[in-house]
């Protein structure tokens, strides 16, 4: 038989500089020492909530998969009854209203409406201000639209809040968005409303699209707020919402976009060639978890409030210092002097069994930082703390 030449084929440029996910290599290195020693490994890095939905949730979904007329696609900009649910849930909470026909666009989560939002608006060469640290998608959405990351620092000196002023001084030529998330991911930083309203202020004076993430907003922060609050902010920006941290249901994949209907249209126009509509039954469920009274969030934060605690005498046992009033599903504290992150997490990963984040994986600023997980059992931080005792 003929023997054919090997066929080589080269990823896309577009790869280049986009490595793999920090998590998703450390977590086979984590893995191989597993299988190699029989040891397990305290996982204390990822924010998964270990916390289950509430249990009308679930039954909500179990109960409308079982019909039979629920199996086929769905609309590409979501069902009304869900899109009223966020509208309804905007409302109760953020005292903001949004016109659910035309205003808010249901995602697979927030995480793909970053690069939804990305692909829609950037040019090859447009410039996006990024928080440094940061969540590294934010960096990822970019390059892989063909955009240009200018990082912006989030650091101590700066209560972890953006510097309008030193922005500025940098030079906004060619700058079209800018990327914010307030409650802060890694940082824990809460949003305050002069915050807001010197971010719309700041993309109505140079024409930049505010983009906030808010995935945070009602975990460990007893004040959610939306930039949507401030009066003309529909004009300048947009904001993301999800059900994976307040909701518990990661998994699910269910979140959400809030903008003027130009750029909701805009966007649709992008994701209905990406995707189809999201299971019905799930989306049924998702207006259900909206629904939820305030004793839901109450009942989730009494668990991560009491997890914080030990979180904190974690970090007091490692010689962390740590910010109080820190919001999110993470502890984020600040390594002695002349420590490295890197090294002080394969130190404890290797010699003590406990995985915790390196702040440098979100961006200079975060070279001397650790940050930890609150999405464990209670029992399992208890663990940690007798063996780092």
């Amino acid at each position: 038989s003929q023997i054919m030449n090997k066929v080589t084929i080269e990823r896309s440029q577009r790869l280049d500089g986009i490595g793999e996910y920090y998590f998703s290599r450390k977590l086979r290195e984590i893995s191989e020492i597993e299988a190699a020693t029989g040891r397990q490994i305290i996982r204390l890095a990822m924010g998964s909530p270990d916390l289950p939905p509430h249990q009308s949730v679930i039954d909500r979904l179990a109960q409308e998969a079982q019909r039979p007329d629920v199996h086929k696609y769905m609309s590409y900009q979501g069902e009304p009854i869900l899109r009223k649910a966020f509208a309804d849930w905007y409302k109760r909470y953020y005292n903001v209203d949004v016109d659910f026909r035309s205003e808010v666009l249901p995602l697979l989560g927030s995480k793909e409406g970053l690069m939804h939002i990305c692909q829609t608006f950037l040019n090859v060469g447009d410039k996006v201000l990024v928080p440094n640290p940061g969540y590294p998608t934010y960096s990822a959405a970019v390059k892989l639209s063909g955009g240009v990351m200018v990082p912006y620092s989030l650091n101590k000196q700066t209560g972890f809040l953006p510097d309008f002023d030193a922005i500025e001084a940098a030079g906004l030529e060619g700058v079209k968005m800018m990327l914010v998330n307030y409650p802060n991911m890694p940082t824990g930083q809460t949003p305050t409303p002069e915050l807001f309203v010197k971010l719309v202020e700041f993309g109505a004076k140079h024409n930049i699209l505010i983009i906030h993430d808010n995935p945070y907003s009602f975990v460990r922060n007893p004040q959610p707020m939306s930039i949507l609050q401030v009066e003309g902010a529909m004009e300048v920006a947009m904001e993301l919402n999800s059900l994976s941290k307040g909701h518990s249901m990661a998994g699910w994949r269910v979140g959400a976009i809030f903008a003027k209907k130009e750029w909701i249209d805009a966007i649709l126009c992008f994701k209905s060639n990406m995707d189809s509509g999201m299971f019905l039954p799930l989306q049924l469920a998702a207006a259900t978890a909206l629904s939820l009274g305030e004793e839901w969030y109450q009942s989730q934060n009494e668990e991560y409030y009491r997890r914080e605690q030990l979180g904190k005498a974690i970090f007091d046992t490692l010689g962390i210092e740590y910010a109080e009033n820190q919001a999110g599903l993470f502890l984020w504290g600040r390594l002695p002097e002349g420590e490295n992150c890197y090294d002080f997490c394969d130190n404890l990963l290797y010699n003590k069994g406990i995985f915790l984040t390196p702040g440098a994986i979100f961006g200079s600023e975060g070279e001397r930082y650790m940050r930890l997980s609150l999405c464990a059992p209670q029992s399992v931080l208890e663990n940690v703390l007798n063996i780092l005792k």
